[in-house]
């Protein structure tokens, strides 16, 4: 298996920035490349429709609000990846602040290694650029 892992910090508390990011419905909120979510299944399964075209399926795993995180897996990608899982999960700094992490495990699917790691890695920073623009990181 492969593991990408990006960290950002962000000026806010964990609290504020779960509000916005922790819906498991809420990457339209803050994820450039996503235009719309739809829950399924009782809302244990989004659909998400991409800027662009194409779509993927994913399944909430874990939540865990208490702990500002959550875990999704795959069902259903255009992405070269396969046997995906991630987790979000937000970190109270001690100073008002929050570091924030996103990390995914996966098997390439028809790329090379590196290839499959440089598109998750570019999704995961192009949504924690945009939470930058927003809180000003």
């Amino acid at each position: 298996m492969t593991e990408v892992t990006v960290s950002n910090h962000y000026p806010v508390t964990p609290e504020k920035l779960w509000e916005l990011i922790g819906g498991f419905n809420a990457l339209p909120q803050w994820h450039p490349a996503v235009q719309k979510s739809e829950l399924e299944e009782g809302g244990s399964v989004r659909r998400l429709s991409l800027a662009g075209g194409g779509e993927i399926v994913e399944r909430l795993e874990k939540m865990a609000d208490d702990q500002y995180a959550y875990t999704y897996s795959i069902v259903d990608s255009p992405l070269p990846v396969k046997d995906y899982s991630a987790t979000i999960r937000l970190e109270d700094d001690g100073k008002g602040g929050c570091k924030v992490t996103w990390s995914g495990n996966f098997a390439a699917d028809g790329v090379a290694e590196n290839d499959a790691m440089k598109v998750v890695e570019g999704i995961y920073r192009a949504g924690f650029d945009n939470l930058r623009k927003m809180f000003g990181a």
